[in-house]
């Protein structure tokens, strides 16, 4: 589990929509990213221009998963890690619980003789 943000989402969105405000009156969108961040306290201009970027994708402009896409993705991958593990116990189960005594069972591979007199398939005597 991530640790929780030292940033709330309004100041995340209210520095999002500085820069983006801003980025015409700097030569580049970095430097835009520099002034918000040490204006509004953000620890570094890193922080902030991953927060813009994910922005951008969210809002289409950048290619890449949106957030709502990356966290479903998330929970699917979790779940499918719990049904791994559910159908690992389940076969376990089975396999432990199955008597040493019996015969295979229907999904089982058996290796089965050939039929026929032996002297088919051995090579004759005094040959």
């Amino acid at each position: 589990m991530a640790r929780p943000s030292n940033y709330s989402p309004e100041l995340r969105a209210r520095a999002v929509r500085m820069v983006a405000g801003l980025a015409l009156e700097y030569p580049s969108q970095y430097a835009a990213i520099c002034a918000v961040a040490k204006k509004l306290g953000i620890g570094t201009a890193e922080t902030l221009r991953k927060w813009v970027r994910r922005a951008e994708v969210d809002a289409g402009q950048r290619p890449g998963a949106t957030s709502a896409e990356h966290a479903e993705i998330k929970r699917l991958k979790r779940e499918h890690a719990e049904l791994r593990r559910a159908n690992e116990i389940l076969r376990r189960r089975r396999l432990s619980s199955r008597p040493s005594w019996t015969g295979p069972r229907p999904g089982d591979r058996v290796r089965r003789r050939a039929q026929g007199p032996p002297h088919r398939w051995w090579p004759a005597v005094g040959c």
